[in-house]
């Protein structure tokens, strides 16, 4: 009969699963608790970096419908849970293993499909949400002072005929 104790870790590991928008799993072998304290800093507040067995893990992802991942589970293994968006947190965890060669990226999960390696390292690449919507209101931006030129211009044209019109009607005026 199960311990109640890892009935709760397990049920506690899913519902982690539940609740993230991405998981990268990784091995953390030869690090101190030091360097590990270090990357849940560099982390920040959206993610969440957790030890724990690899059969309890394995549990809560079946229990979570998380398939695709048991062939990572193997060795020491850390899972970090990413809620909201997970490109701030791959760049850190990026990052953090070119710096800690004993930190070995393995995989990950978002969107309901497991993730390789080079996915999780093309994930990190990306530019964050902020750095996007911020490039995106600049292009509109642009394209708007574009058509309030495009629609002032036909405008500006018929002023400067009517008033081309105008001197031309006073010249013939003061000619006669």
């Amino acid at each position: 009969m199960a311990k109640p104790e890892k009935v709760t870790a397990v049920a506690e590991i899913a519902e982690q699963f539940k609740n993230s928008t991405a998981t990268v799993v990784t091995e953390y072998r030869g690090l101190s608790v030091g360097k590990l304290t270090e990357l849940r800093r560099a982390l920040g507040a959206g993610a969440t970096y957790s030890v724990a067995k690899n059969t309890l893990v394995k549990r809560a992802a079946a229990e979570a419908g998380i398939e695709g991942l048991d062939d990572l589970f193997v060795g020491p293994t850390a899972i970090t849970f990413i809620q909201g968006e997970p490109v701030d947190a791959a760049k850190a965890i990026k990052t953090f293993a070119k710096e800690n060669k004993a930190l070995v990226i393995k995989g990950g999960y978002m969107d309901g499909a497991a993730l390789s390696v080079s996915e999780v390292e093309k994930i990190a690449d990306l530019e964050s949400r902020e750095v996007l919507l911020a490039k995106l209101a600049g292009a509109m931006k642009g394209n708007m002072s574009k058509a309030a030129g495009l629609f002032s211009a036909p405008a500006g044209q018929v002023a400067r005929l009517a008033a081309a019109l105008q001197e031309k009607k006073q010249a013939e005026g003061a000619a006669e």
